[in-house]
């Protein structure tokens, strides 16, 4: 098929460049001419493992293609996905302006029979509103807009969409459904299912998953605040309610909060509609409410170890993106302990694959980044954890001994288990487990 893509964000360069894979002629569109320009001369803007490796060969084979022309893109199109930003409000309302900006001037592009995809997170009725949009200047005859939402993972997103655990079509047009299930059937080749259902139920399946899953990860950072408390282990404990088939296994691992593009902003815009609606949805209040709480746990840490002086303590700092194998820092439980160090009085130095020019760009004062982990403990008075990047979980203890002034590792992800912490000699403070204290 030919596929226009309008976006490449994290959410249309995969989408745009899976397709491709597939077979498919894909333009992905962006109103960044430099972004664009960097894109066709093979610059992928993002990091996200498996991209490179799959952009690259589609563009070489002329399958992907990237423009600022919406109207060429869109005229041969078989399938438009709107892949564009919806970031939250001050209310947390999704701003849905740059998705009903483009739906606006597709109506005159189209000159035949498309389908109008909604990829983009968006709020319940949305599919309706864009559909009324386009409806303004092409007969109803022309189009159809479905709601596809996405279900990837920054880090493993290739995986997710080459093989997904099952896509979701909102539609009530059986042509459009039909469309829809041809074009993703070589991605479920294996059985897993395409599960049609009408635009605002798939609109609120998306809100739905994302709520649940951060309502877990909150949940057990309460259980692990808890399990400090009463001298319990989390691990322990996630082991113990895991293993229920009820329950199952993922999404269970205390830490530093949940970050990134999607749970932060997708919990707050269900919370917004539930209130448009007259409903009050106490749980997920409660999720964020732990969640921001959680974000400045090691920051409560720290300053209770050094009696709440940082001043004159320089602070390393492994981990910057909010979770492992991508670049993203937004709503990243590092930037809240940047912050929060800074403003006691520390000096940080940090180190992070990928992130630290993201992080760079925000000027921070009294952050200065490394070349590699062990640069960063240069001198440092304790070492910091927020990213479980696998670099960080089998490293050579006798360095980092040899240059840490004192021996101390604050964990925010529990990477470390406290046997080794105890033979190792670290004085060692993770969540939801003992602290370690063998000076």
């Amino acid at each position: 098929m030919n596929i226009s893509v309008i976006g490449t964000g994290y959410v249309g360069l995969v989408t745009g460049t899976c397709f491709a894979e597939m077979g498919n002629t894909v333009s992905c569109v962006d109103i960044d001419a430099d972004k664009v320009k960097r894109m066709q001369n093979g610059e992928v803007p993002i990091y996200e493992p498996d991209l490179e490796f799959l952009f690259e060969r589609n563009s070489k084979q002329n399958r992907l293609r990237f423009t600022t022309d919406m109207e060429a893109s869109v005229t041969d199109a078989d399938i438009v996905f709107l892949a564009l930003p919806t970031p939250p409000g001050d209310d947390g309302s999704a701003d849905l302006s740059y998705i009903l900006a483009v739906a606006d001037q597709l109506g005159p592009m189209l000159k035949s029979y498309t389908v109008i995809v909604d990829k983009s997170t968006v709020p319940v009725g949305t599919a309706e509103l864009v559909h009324r949009r386009i409806a303004k200047h092409v007969g109803a005859d022309m189009f159809d807009v479905v709601s596809n939402p996405e279900f990837l993972r920054e880090g493993v997103a290739v995986d997710d969409f080459m093989k997904p655990d099952r896509v979701v079509i909102g539609t009530s047009s059986e042509r459009a459904a039909d469309i829809m299930r041809r074009l993703y059937a070589p991605f479920v080749r294996q059985g897993n299912p395409i599960i049609v259902m009408d635009e605002r139920s798939a609109e609120m399946t998306k809100y739905a998953a994302n709520s649940y899953l951060a309502m877990r990860i909150s949940y057990m950072n309460e259980i692990a605040n808890l399990c400090e408390r009463v001298g319990a282990n989390v691990d322990q404990v996630r082991r113990g309610i895991g293993t229920d088939t009820r329950i199952g296994k993922r999404f269970l691992f205390p830490g530093v909060g949940y970050g990134g593009s999607c749970f932060p902003k997708d919990v707050k815009a269900l919370v917004k509609t539930s209130s448009e609606y007259e409903y009050d949805f106490r749980i997920l209040d409660a999720v964020m409410r732990v969640n921001e709480i959680q974000k400045d746990t090691l920051v409560r840490k720290v300053a209770a170890h050094f009696n709440n002086d940082l001043k004159g303590k320089k602070i390393a700092m492994w981990g910057l993106s909010f979770k492992p194998e991508t670049d993203d820092i937004r709503e990243a439980p590092s930037l809240n302990t940047i912050k929060g160090l800074v403003q006691l009085g520390a000096e940080v130095a940090a180190y992070d694959p990928e992130a630290m020019e993201n992080v760079a760009r925000e000027c921070y004062e009294n952050i200065s980044f490394a070349k590699d982990p062990y640069e960063a403990l240069n001198d440092a008075d304790a070492l910091l954890i927020l990213t479980e990047w696998s670099a960080f979980r089998t490293p050579n203890f006798e360095e980092m001994k040899k240059r840490l002034k004192q021996q101390k590792i604050f964990d925010g992800r529990n990477v470390y288990d406290l046997d080794t912490m105890k033979k190792e000699g670290f004085y060692y403070s993770s969540i939801g487990r003992d602290v370690i204290n063998s000076n």
